[in-house]
C-alpha cells in the first residue's frame, strides 16, 4: 500500500514537473525574444500561447491516465 503511494506519488510529480520545466524555458525564450526583436511581439505571442496550450494538454492528459491507472 504504501509503496503503491510512492509510485503514484512519484510519476504524479514527473507529470507536473516536466510540463512546468518547458513552461519555464519557455518563458525564458519569449523574454530573450522579445528584447530581441520588440517589433515582432504579435508573432512571438501567438507562438507562446500556442506552446503553452499544448504544454498544458499535455501535462493534463498525463494526470488523467494517472488517475485512470491508479484509480480504485
Amino acid at each position: 500500500m504504501i509503496a503503491e503511494t510512492f509510485i503514484i506519488v512519484g510519476i504524479m510529480l514527473v507529470a507536473v514537473l516536466g510540463p512546468a520545466i518547458v513552461i519555464a524555458v519557455l518563458g525564458r525564450a519569449v523574454v530573450k525574444a522579445l528584447a530581441r526583436n520588440p517589433s515582432a511581439a504579435s508573432k512571438i505571442f501567438m507562438g507562446m500561447v500556442v506552446m503553452l496550450i499544448f504544454v498544458e494538454g499535455i501535462s493534463i492528459v498525463a494526470i488523467l491516465v494517472i488517475f485512470q491507472l491508479f484509480g480504485k
